[in-house]
Order: structure tokens, then sequence, then C-alpha cells
């Protein structure tokens, strides 16, 4: 019975091989047909494989995820300085506090008239949050006469355990996430 397919002999010449040499076994691999020689890669290696690829790929996403995560709290602490810095030289100024958000915590976005438009300029823009959903706070704090002579800046800090020195707004019982964990305040 005869084989099916080429044999090294009829496959030579395709590969431009000159008809004295390809007579010699040596010039053409032994594993030239897969089938006869029984090279290949079982079930179990293939699943082996795959099984290490899906392990290595998932420790990668969760590296990635607490990265990002870093990522976006050092963003978040670089905008509260910056706006301590601001408010610092708004005080220098003024001496006093801009007094906004007076009552409670809110956004910072009303510092707005006081830290860019003119004549201040103390920061080209009020920094956003990275993350949709996180803003940051801003409370003026200490009054005196119409003046405010303390705030507090807030942040929400995702992946670590905040160093909060100015707010108080744990998480709620019903598993809400505060709206602020890390702050700066003066004094």
């Amino acid at each position: 019975m005869k084989k099916k397919g080429f044999t090294q002999h009829q496959f030579a010449p395709f590969l431009g091989i000159p008809r004295d040499v390809w007579k010699f076994r040596k010039i053409i691999p032994k594993c030239a047909n897969r089938k006869a020689t029984g090279a290949g890669f079982t079930l179990i290696e293939i699943l082996v494989a795959g099984t290490l690829i899906a392990l290595l790929a998932s420790i990668g996403i969760v590296s990635y995820t607490s990265v990002t995560k870093r990522s976006r709290d050092s963003k978040r602490k670089s905008d509260v300085e910056q706006l301590r810095t601001a408010l610092e030289m708004y005080r220098a100024d003024y001496s006093s506090y801009p007094p906004v958000n007076t009552v409670g915590y809110d956004t910072v976005d009303n510092l707005k008239p006081y830290l860019v438009d003119a004549p201040y300029n103390y920061v080209p823009a009020i920094p956003r949050d990275p993350s949709v959903g996180y803003r940051y706070s801003y409370k003026a704090t200490n009054a005196s006469g119409g003046s405010y002579f303390g705030y507090c800046v807030s942040a929400y800090v995702e992946s670590e355990d905040p160093s909060d020195t100015c707010t108080s707004a744990p998480a709620t019982d019903t598993g809400e996430v505060p709206i602020h964990n890390y702050g700066v305040k003066n004094p």
C-alpha cells in the first residue's frame, strides 16, 4: 500500500535544493512528515500550557489594577497639596482663607473665583479627581469676624490606609463609599 502525502524525495525540489544534494538525508529534517514521526503536542501538554498562560495573565491584571489605584492616589495627594499651596498664597495676600463652603464640605469648584480667576491666578485650573464619581472637597473653618482662618481640603484615597487629618466621614452602614477619607488642614 502506498503512503499518502509527499515523500522526502518529492518535497525536496520545492525547497530549491539541487537534485544531487537532496538525496542525502542529512539535508532534509527527519520530522518533515510529523505523522510518520509521531511528533506533536498531547492534549495534556496543551492544557498545562494554557493553564500557565491564564495564571500569568490573571497575576498581571491584578498587578495592573493595583498600580493604577496607587497612581490615582498619588495624583489626588498631589492635587490636594497644589490646592493647599494656592490657599496659603491667598491667605498671605488677604490675611484669611476664601469664605466658601462654610457650613460643610462642598466641591472645590467653588474656589475657582478665589484661586483661578483674575486677579488671583494662584493655580491655572481647579484640579479634578482622576476617577469618575469622586471629587475633592473644601470647607472653611475657624470663623472670626466674618473671616475664616482655617480650612480642610480632602479627597478619597482608594488603595491605602489614608492619613486623614481633618475629615470625619467614615463609610456608612449601608456600604456607601465615603466622600473623602484623606485631607489636609490649616491649622
